[in-house]
């Protein structure tokens, strides 16, 4: 079967069911440094890694003072919410069938490579992905391409870009994936409204992952041949 496409898929809310328990992880980080921040402000920057995330809910001389302790803070008290993060359903079955149907498959995430190495197990998903990029992989997360580019890099080199398709779940997946010239697909799962997902660049916005399955061939030109 010639794989002539890829798609890379975001984790966090697209494939496990861990948006929320990241919000809360970094409400009780915050918290810790005397920042109080409603969950409502953080859900929404969900997506991004701490480098960007901190700033943008603070500002620089948070950023500079406490940044790097509260990355660190966050990733413990996610540490702790971890074993309750479930799968979303269809996630492995989605994954297995872009395989079978001739999709090469990458997965590049704003996560650290510990939670990555932890869903993977959770989704029975060890051996499927081509590709598999960290925050630790790049220089700057998501909304910057950077991730999808080394992601393009190591699963797809030889395909053009209008080969490729990025599924997430937040509007800053969206937007990463149209800096890098790729085609945005968006998942409802992580509790980002359609019309936003759609205003952020996705061709299409599907409500569940077993959607998505039966809808991934038809979303990439010419990729149902």
């Amino acid at each position: 079967m010639t794989r002539d496409r890829l798609v890379i898929f975001d984790i966090d809310g697209t494939l496990v069911d861990s948006t929320y328990h990241h919000a809360l992880a970094w409400q009780r980080a915050f918290a810790l440094y005397e920042i109080q921040l409603p969950m409502w402000r953080i859900h929404r920057q969900i997506g991004k890694g701490g480098d960007r995330l901190v700033p943008d809910l603070t500002d620089d001389d948070v950023e500079r003072s406490h940044g790097d302790a509260l990355r660190e803070r966050q990733h413990v008290l996610f540490a702790e919410l971890i074993a309750e993060v479930r799968p979303l359903d269809g996630a492995h079955e989605l994954l297995t069938n872009c395989k079978q149907q001739g999709w090469r498959v990458a997965l590049a995430s704003s996560g650290r490579e510990q939670e990555i190495a932890h869903y993977l197990r959770l989704l029975d998903a060890e051996c499927l992905p081509d590709a598999i990029v960290s925050s630790g992989d790049v220089a700057m997360t998501k909304p910057a391409p950077d991730a999808l580019v080394r992601a393009h890099q190591e699963a797809g080199a030889d395909l053009d870009v209008s080969r490729v398709v990025v599924v997430g779940d937040s509007t800053w997946d969206c937007e990463a994936a149209r800096r890098a010239d790729m085609t945005p697909i968006g998942v409802l799962t992580g509790g980002i409204s359609r019309e936003e997902l759609h205003e952020a660049g996705a061709v299409a916005v599907l409500a569940t992952l077993a959607e998505l399955e039966h809808a991934i061939a038809g979303l990439l030109p010419s990729a149902g041949r």
